[in-house]
């Protein structure tokens, strides 16, 4: 396994983490996308990120557009336990109306 260190010219997005996968593509339509590798470093001071890469793989140029993504197991927040209880209260003399309230349910086992 190869590595190969990508340079920006602009500050690298915040949400790029080690083990995510990078991507890239020529296509303006971003019909063929290519797989770079999985993120192994990252230089925000450098703008700059490494990945690991095939030998035979494409690598990207000057002009492709390269993007990432996360990794499945990783950065899923959900909530945990049997019963959640929650209280919305409104201490303001004035009017006040709740657009919308949300939820999350799942059953994690039997």
């Amino acid at each position: 396994m190869d590595s190969i260190t990508l340079i920006f010219p602009q500050q690298i997005q915040v949400s790029v983490q080690i083990g995510d996968t990078a991507y890239f593509t020529n296509d303006i339509n971003g019909g063929v996308i290519n797989k770079i590798g999985v993120i192994t470093a990252i230089d925000y001071s450098a703008k700059s990120i490494t990945c690991d890469i095939l030998p035979a793989a494409a690598r990207p140029d000057l002009q492709s557009f390269i993007l990432f993504s996360k990794t499945n197991s990783a950065n899923i927040n959900s909530l945990t336990g049997y019963y959640l209880n929650a209280q919305f209260k409104n201490n303001s003399s004035d009017y006040a109306e709740m657009f919308s309230v949300g939820t999350e349910v799942f059953e994690s086992s039997k």
